[in-house]
């Protein structure tokens, strides 16, 4: 797959957080609780992908699992940390409206994006906070800015 898949894949799954926020937002507005419909949300995803890691593990696509090498807190960080992203979205896509959330998320995405590049965090690589860099990242939240009081 050449140079272009994944870039655009990128975006449409980008695209794919813009309509997620609204609909689990409608579903909250049903529901009566942010959180319910959060727990909804992620509940249908991991049934979703127990059923595909199964079907991978069965046809011998996926390596066998191998519990015991990533370290524990591993195992929790990465669901509080999206619990915590799916239900602040749900909250706040009825108070910003999706384009300015979309904005304003994509614009912290970078910051810390920069940081975890920054100080290799993770087992990422190194990578230094350039003037360049740090200019996208004032354009990208200026921009954001923008789009929710413009």
């Amino acid at each position: 797959m050449g140079g272009v898949f994944w870039p655009l894949l990128g975006i449409v799954v980008g695209g794919f957080l813009a309509v997620q926020a609204p609909v689990n937002a409608e579903l909250s507005r049903n529901l009566g609780t942010p959180v319910a419909a959060a727990g909804i949300s992620f509940f249908v995803g991991a049934v979703l992908l127990g059923l595909v890691t199964a079907l991978m593990l069965a046809t011998n696509s996926a390596p066998p699992l191998n519990w015991r090498a990533p370290p524990p807190w591993t195992f929790v960080v990465g669901g509080v940390l999206g619990a915590s992203f799916v239900t602040c979205s749900i909250i706040l896509a009825p108070r910003l409206g999706a384009a300015s959330l979309m904005a304003f998320l994509v614009t912290g995405q970078l910051i810390a994006g920069l940081l975890v590049d920054r100080f290799g965090a993770f087992g990422m690589a190194v990578r230094e906070i350039s003037m360049g860099r740090i200019a996208g990242a004032v354009l990208l939240l200026a921009g954001a800015l923008l789009i929710r009081f413009a």
